[in-house]
């Protein structure tokens, strides 16, 4: 791929038909495929708008929920193609999309370069020689699909009877996208899950042909090298490639928040940077011989890329991590939610994004997995889930229970933002006669989750007219806290651009660099989790403290050395980075000394 970008995965429905945006320009995205409800729905839509017949598959049919991710994909498959294949066709003519094609490619490369000389190319005949070449070099971008590992829900059928290993969310999902049309990417997130990675090993299209070609690659996202390294092997023992480590930042990111125990992004790219190549030649050892006893031939090793993706704010930062740790691509995620050609988000919540400042972005425990959650404060859901607390009957109504894992109450799991879940932990804890401060506070805690299921679509169906009658029409949206520096509504050329250093988005806007940002992020985690557990403080949780601040000491002595290697900043900039930094340390300091007395 020319581009050295790529858009991940943004919720559930706001990048669930990007690649119909985006592909055709050799962009590629990724596709949620946690919602079968969603992406059936979204086939309606899309099949009915290109005059195509829709063909339902219910959810009450066999294996509807594989069935419909593949139906999906493969529709997404046939129509970029369709898009692409006429693109190729067209006249360079300035405002076509052939020529936007064109346009939208990085400065430096041979691809763009060569448009810029044909453009000016004399010869009429050379001209069109030319610009048939310049065709043939033309990508589209790949359909990438996420699933994360742990949303991985059993199921039952209308007797209560579990229905199989094979048949939970995460399989299912992984099964549609095995058999489907895609010659693309399957990315597990979230941590590992064996079951799943040891479900991959049924599908053949995971495996190298007779010319080493991997249909479907394997992406692992990562938040440090440890993790990676044993997913990785997990696999490779299996015959099964990671062709790819997506390394995310734990907090400087959208959706949910993976925090590592005080492991900063620029060490962790270090450490990736070092142990490269001794990695992959280890996993390549393993895989071939998973691969000889599956009496599997292939022609020579994989290829095996890093990218990274969580925070990036502007080119200068873009390339100096592409190139000083020598990355494949980088990852443009929140940003793109404020291009409204690329992504679904509906006008009220567009624009609201768009007025943010860093205080209406926060990190929350609204998500019903148990995990930190990227939040904003001004999404409708939240003020919907303040509204039903207020009028008695806090959560939501519970119908697609994709995220249902509380066994407290009931033999079958349910969620806790559901309405049933809340109901019955607020009445337990009534029962606790606990000091009202506690009580307040427990409240709060059971109250605060809110539906990800519905809020994570809403906006897709907003914006596409597809809401159904009485459909809720309350909005969650999960950005990362760096698009509080992104103030406006922008084009894909604008939002392309800027990535590209043609164009700056930032001007005039004050911002620290992208690893004080994560400093600071992981400084307020470690200051708010010591404060949650001071009530119940034990040696066990003073030294997981005192090691994640240790860790977060190392990053900071890490960036004291790595400031002089930071060669397309200018003096003034690295001198405020430094700046900055020594506030910080002193911040860490201060929690260092309040550890040591609890």
């Amino acid at each position: 791929m020319s581009h050295t970008f790529h858009i991940p995965v943004l919720g559930l429905a706001f990048s669930v038909d990007t690649p119909l945006k985006v592909a055709r320009y050799g962009i590629t995205s990724t596709v949620s495929i946690v919602d079968d409800e969603l992406l059936e729905r979204m086939r309606k839509y899309h099949t009915e708008k290109n005059g195509l017949r829709f063909e339902p598959i219910h959810k009450g049919e066999p294996d509807s929920r594989a069935q419909r991710v593949t139906a999906y994909l493969n529709l997404l498959n046939k129509l970029v193609n369709e898009q692409f294949e006429q693109l190729k066709q067209l006249p360079f003519e300035q405002g076509s999309d052939l020529d936007r094609y064109f346009d939208l490619q990085p400065p430096a490369t041979n691809l763009k370069q060569g448009y810029d000389l044909m453009r000016d190319y004399p010869d009429p005949v050379g001209k069109r020689i030319f610009q048939n070449l310049l065709r043939s070099y033309l990508q589209k971008g790949a359909i990438d699909v996420n699933i994360m590992s742990k949303v991985d829900k059993m199921n039952f059928d209308a007797d209560g009877q579990y229905t199989g290993d094979e048949n939970t969310d995460a399989l299912a999902a992984l099964r549609g996208f095995a058999q489907s049309d895609l010659n693309s990417s399957i990315i597990l997130s979230a941590g590992m899950n064996p079951r799943l990675y040891s479900y991959l090993e049924r599908f053949a299209d995971f495996y190298p042909d007779e010319n080493g070609h991997l249909r479907k690659k394997i992406i692992l996202k990562v938040s440090d090298y440890r993790s990676a390294l044993i997913q990785a092997k997990f696999l490779a023992k299996k015959g099964l490639w990671v062709s790819e480590f997506r390394i995310e930042s734990g907090l400087n990111c959208g959706g949910h928040a993976f925090a590592t125990d005080g492991l900063l992004l620029g060490p962790i790219l270090d450490e990736f940077k070092q142990k490269r190549q001794p990695m992959l030649h280890e996993l390549l050892q393993m895989y071939q011989a998973a691969l000889s006893d599956k009496s599997i031939k292939y022609v020579e090793a994989p290829q095996q890329r890093i990218s990274v993706q969580g925070g990036i704010g502007t080119a200068l930062e873009d390339s100096f991590l592409l190139n000083h740790y020598q990355l494949d691509a980088t990852g443009w995620g929140s940003p793109f939610l404020l291009v409204p050609e690329a992504t679904n988000v509906d006008n009220e919540t567009l624009y609201q994004l768009a007025e943010a400042n860093n205080d209406d972005f926060y990190v929350s425990a609204a998500s019903p997995l148990g995990v930190l959650f990227n939040n904003f404060k001004n999404a409708s859901m939240e003020q919907q889930r303040l509204e039903r607390i207020e009028k008695g009957r806090p959560g939501s109504p519970c119908t697609k229970k994709y995220l249902c894992t509380n066994t407290e109450f009931t033999e079958q799991p349910i969620c806790t933002a559901s309405r049933e879940y809340q109901h019955l932990k607020l009445q337990q804890l009534a029962t606790e006669n606990l000091p009202v401060d506690l009580y307040k506070e427990q409240v709060e805690a059971i109250t605060e989750k809110i539906c990800l299921c519905e809020g994570l679509c809403a906006s897709a169906y907003i914006k596409n007219d597809m809401l159904k009658p009485r459909e809720s029409k309350a909005v969650a949206v999960c950005p990362g806290p760096n698009l509080a520096y992104f103030s406006g509504v922008y084009s894909l050329e604008e939002m392309i651009k800027h990535i590209y250093g043609q164009l700056d988005l930032l001007k005039n806007t004050e911002r620290s660099n992208i690893f004080i940002n994560e400093l600071n992020l992981y400084i307020e985690y470690l200051r708010a989790d010591m404060a949650s557990h001071l009530k119940n403080w034990n040696d066990k949780k003073q030294k997981y403290l005192i090691k994640f601040k240790d860790q977060l000491q190392a990053g900071i002595n890490y960036y004291k050395q790595l400031m002089p290697q930071i060669s397309n900043q200018s003096q003034e900039y690295l001198t405020k980075m430094y700046k900055e930094l020594i506030v910080s340390e002193t911040h860490l300091k201060a929690l260092s000394s309040a550890l040591l007395t609890v």
